[in-house]
């Protein structure tokens, strides 16, 4: 049973300057609630019942946001705010959840996922990247129904204009269905010429725990899933029906917050 989300946290958010020199930026508000909370909302209503944050030493305000019970115990003694004691309510829920692993030099999202692998319990988990956001339909629900139904590791997608395939990981398909396809391969930010398809790569995946990422200065998961789908496992792509949202950068932030404020009025 798929239980476990891992969430990489420990990058330094240099897109998001200069608001990211001083708020980590999966704390940053988009509508009052910081874009982490709507991940972690998000796995939950999936039936995820445990979190690994990877995060560095100069992101402990992350663990400080969720543990910070002293401060919460002070206002409400004073003040006997309904508000803030169900928000302190939540905090103490998403505790019980959630463990934390160090990466504190940035060695890529493979390296993340080596330093968990002592946390992981069954065959498959579940990684999310918070600066991309599904809204209006559940992501990680339907690729968790897709696992089931394959039996096989899953990795969120949609199309991107040709032009942009550049900046993304992209999908090679076959054998398509309505809203799934199995992967061919997997290649990293090809030129609109050489790129297999305009099927991009966003930050949802269902990963088997015997992935390996490839090694090097910096160490990626490209490739640990290619090597994968050479030796035979079954990787399928879940073209998700939600609503995609970049939260990496500026611009991306600025109309994620806008969009999300417009769909809760």
């Amino acid at each position: 049973m798929l239980k476990q989300a891992i969430i990489p946290l420990a990058g330094l958010g240099t897109r998001l300057l200069p608001l990211s020199s001083v708020t980590p930026k999966e704390l940053l508000p988009l509508n009052g609630k910081p874009n982490l909370e709507y991940i972690i909302d998000e796995c939950i209503d999936a039936g995820i019942t445990e979190f690994i944050f990877i995060i560095s030493k100069k992101k402990e305000s992350i663990r400080k946001y969720f543990f910070n019970d002293q401060f919460y115990k002070m206002i409400l003694a004073k003040k006997k705010d309904k508000r803030i004691n169900k928000i302190f309510k939540k905090m103490k829920k998403y505790q019980k959840m959630i463990k934390f692993v160090y990466q504190n030099e940035p060695k890529g999202t493979g390296d993340a996922i080596l330093k968990c692998k002592n946390y992981i319990k069954n065959s498959h988990f579940l990684m999310l990247f918070p600066d991309d956001l599904i809204i209006k339909k559940n992501c990680t629900k339907e690729m968790i129904l897709l696992h089931k139904k394959t039996k096989g590791s899953i990795i969120a997608t949609k199309t991107v204009k040709k032009e942009t395939v550049s900046r993304w990981g992209i999908l090679s398909p076959k054998d398509k269905k309505k809203n799934y396809f199995k992967i061919k391969d997997v290649v990293e930010k090809p030129s609109s010429i050489k790129a297999p398809s305009n099927y991009a790569i966003i930050g949802r995946y269902i990963l088997p725990k015997k992935l390996k990422p490839g090694k090097g200065g910096e160490i990626h998961i490209t490739d640990g899933i290619k090597q994968l789908i050479k030796d035979g496992e079954n990787f399928y792509g879940n073209i998700f029906k939600g609503r995609y949202l970049d939260c990496g950068t500026l611009d991306g932030y600025i109309s994620s917050s806008a969009q999300i404020t417009k769909e809760s009025k």
